[in-house]
């Protein structure tokens, strides 16, 4: 693992990569079937079920009401198997789609796949970013080096003080 890069997010301001993935809710959603229509927050997390993966995705389901009044839909993509991710929805209660990216193969396309590093250890995985993405299919945002905690207030500021 010598070789690996640190994982560096794509920046705001061009196309978000197309994804068509299997969500939780039994669908495969198509990024393209939200253009036009809705802004998005696509939210990458490392892994299902765990403590702050869990904070993340129940802030993201408090916050249900605010993001559907602002027009915004949410997805959080794992490294998951769809099955897990499923499990982690039901789990919580989800009440947005969770998307499983096994392959990690969107994570790759959006710069969130690399080399991490915890308690002196090397690993491939997921930093945890969120990208919002607005309804002409560009990225508008992107917040890096996301703490779960909070994060679903600071989305939310960011939206509401965004050019709509």
């Amino acid at each position: 693992m010598a070789h690996a890069k640190p994982p560096t997010p794509i920046p705001a301001g061009g196309p978000a990569p197309a994804f068509e993935l299997d969500a939780s809710t039994g669908q495969r959603i198509k990024l393209s079937d939200f253009a036009g229509k809705n802004t998005v927050v696509l939210y990458f997390y490392p892994r299902a079920d765990t403590p702050g993966c869990t904070k993340q995705a129940c802030g993201f389901r408090d916050a249900g009401a605010a993001y559907e009044k602002a027009g915004v839909v949410v997805f959080g993509i794992s490294p998951d198997p769809i099955a897990k991710v499923k499990r982690f929805a039901e789990k919580f209660r989800l009440n947005f789609p969770l998307l499983a990216d096994p392959d990690h193969a969107i994570a790759d396309q959006y710069g969130v796949w690399g080399e991490k590093k915890f308690l002196g250890r090397r690993y491939m995985g997921v930093a945890r970013t969120t990208f919002v993405i607005g309804k002409d299919g560009s990225i508008a945002h992107v917040f890096q080096n996301v703490k779960a905690a909070g994060h679903k207030q600071e989305v939310l500021r960011w939206l509401g003080s965004a050019v709509q």
